[in-house]
């Protein structure tokens, strides 16, 4: 039987099609985990904090008082 390219698929035709598969599955689950990941992830939190970022979030919410904010944000900057 004649099919629109020839008689059929050579080796390279199977080749081509399972390197396609495959790099349609890999990007399939990658951008699957990256969504839920993303959408899992808790609001108002970031990767890294600097020591000053986390110092002055504390200071936010009221754990520290404005002289301890003081203190602790010159040691800070005193040791680097």
């Amino acid at each position: 039987m004649m099919y629109w390219y020839g008689n059929g698929m050579s080796g390279w035709g199977y080749a081509v099609m399972t390197i396609g598969m495959v790099l349609f599955w890999a990007v399939a689950i990658l951008g699957g985990v990256a969504l839920v990941r993303h959408l899992t992830r808790p609001a108002g939190v970031t990767r890294e904090s600097t020591p000053e970022q986390v110092l002055a979030e504390r200071f936010a919410r009221g754990e520290i008082d404005e002289e301890e904010f003081d203190k602790r944000r010159k040691a800070l900057r005193s040791s680097v």
